[in-house]
C-alpha cells in the first residue's frame, strides 16, 4: 500500500490516511464538508457543502496523479435525502461528461455539523498502463 498525502495543513487526529493506492486502485477516505487546511466546517449552504467536499475529494485525486475522470465511483453521505437534488447538481457540474458509479446515503448527522462527505475509488492512470 502507498499512503497518499495531499499535505492537508489542519491536524486531523482521525485514525486514517486521505487516501490509499493499492493494485492500482486508489481509495480516498471521506472527505468531509470542512476545510482540511483551517479544520472549519463549510458556512454556506448545500451546494457550498457539496462543492467543498467534493474540492477535498480533487485534493487528494491530484496528490495520487489522477484526474476526475479516473474515479470510477463515488459514496456520497448527508443527513438528509433532501438536499440530493443540489447535491447532483454540484457533483455533475465537478465531473462534467465523466459519469463514475455512485450511492447517494441519506445517514444521520454527520461529523462536525457538516452536510456532506464523500469517497471514492478511482484507476491510477500508471496501473492502467501496465
Amino acid at each position: 500500500m502507498q499512503i497518499v498525502d495531499p499535505a492537508f495543513k489542519g491536524e486531523n487526529s482521525g485514525h486514517y490516511v486521505p487516501g490509499v493506492i493499492s493494485r492500482g486502485m486508489l481509495y480516498v477516505s471521506g472527505q468531509l464538508s470542512i476545510d482540511p487546511d483551517t479544520r472549519e466546517v463549510c458556512r454556506g449552504g448545500i451546494r457550498e457543502h457539496a462543492a467543498l467536499a467534493l474540492n477535498n475529494v480533487d485534493r487528494v485525486l491530484k496528490a495520487a496523479g489522477c484526474r476526475r475522470s479516473d474515479v470510477v465511483f463515488c459514496r456520497v453521505y448527508t443527513p438528509d435525502v433532501k438536499y440530493w437534488g443540489p447535491i447532483n447538481e454540484v457533483y455533475a457540474e465537478f465531473f462534467g461528461e465523466h459519469r463514475p458509479g455512485r450511492v447517494v446515503v441519506s445517514t444521520t448527522d454527520l461529523h462536525f455539523g457538516c452536510l456532506v462527505e464523500i469517497e471514492a475509488v478511482a484507476e491510477v492512470p500508471d496501473a492502467k498502463e501496465k
